[in-house]
């Protein structure tokens, strides 16, 4: 599953899901929320601070769309891995963390904390790739290492690589993305 950053579309990480793995079946929802004209998953109050009430029910509907269309195109959820970049990643941690069923295992480019759910969810099964920008202006290091602390703690496989970068997506990223998950497949 692969979702889009701000300002993105369901397109733009078509190229990215063919580079980490050419044979997967790709669905790649369009955020529904708009801010200035630019697609996201979810409202934000300002850059870094999130709308928990609509961030809360975005990621339900999204998990009710993603169980929709594995049941319509006949894809089995226990191998759904979620790909997401900036605000796409913020919300397939979401799905980590509200409903960690849907989820076999994800790729997080860019992301931070998105919430801190009520109840701790067991992860103890799912292996997650966390990839940040050392000089990152969006995505403080902190938050970086924060998120992977809250996974770690329920009990998720999380590797986390920092690179040299922003807020942009590299070639090191995706390198070792996909390292990962070859890794994480067989």
């Amino acid at each position: 599953m692969l979702l889009h950053g701000t300002g993105g579309n369901e397109r733009d990480l078509i190229p990215l899901g063919r580079e980490l793995d050419p044979n997967a079946a790709l669905l790649s929802p369009r955020g529904k929320v708009l801010e200035k004209g630019m697609p996201r998953f979810f409202r934000r109050l300002a850059e870094g601070v999130f709308d928990l009430e609509d961030l809360r029910k975005r990621t339900h509907e999204l998990a009710d769309f993603v169980l929709s269309a594995a049941d319509y195109y006949k894809i089995d959820i226990k191998h759904i891995v979620a790909v997401g970049y900036s605000n796409g990643a913020n919300i397939a941690a979401s799905i980590l963390l509200l409903r960690p069923e849907m989820l076999s295992a994800a790729i997080l480019f860019r992301a931070m904390v998105p919430l801190v759910p009520e109840t701790k969810p067991n992860l103890s099964s799912k292996r997650i790739w966390i990839g940040a920008g050392s000089h990152d202006p969006i995505v403080p290091a902190s938050n970086t290492k924060e998120l992977a602390e809250l996974l770690r703690s329920a009990g998720a496989d999380v590797t986390i690589r920092f690179f040299q970068s922003g807020h942009e997506l590299t070639s090191n990223d995706v390198d070792l993305a996909r390292e990962w998950l070859t890794k994480s497949v067989d």
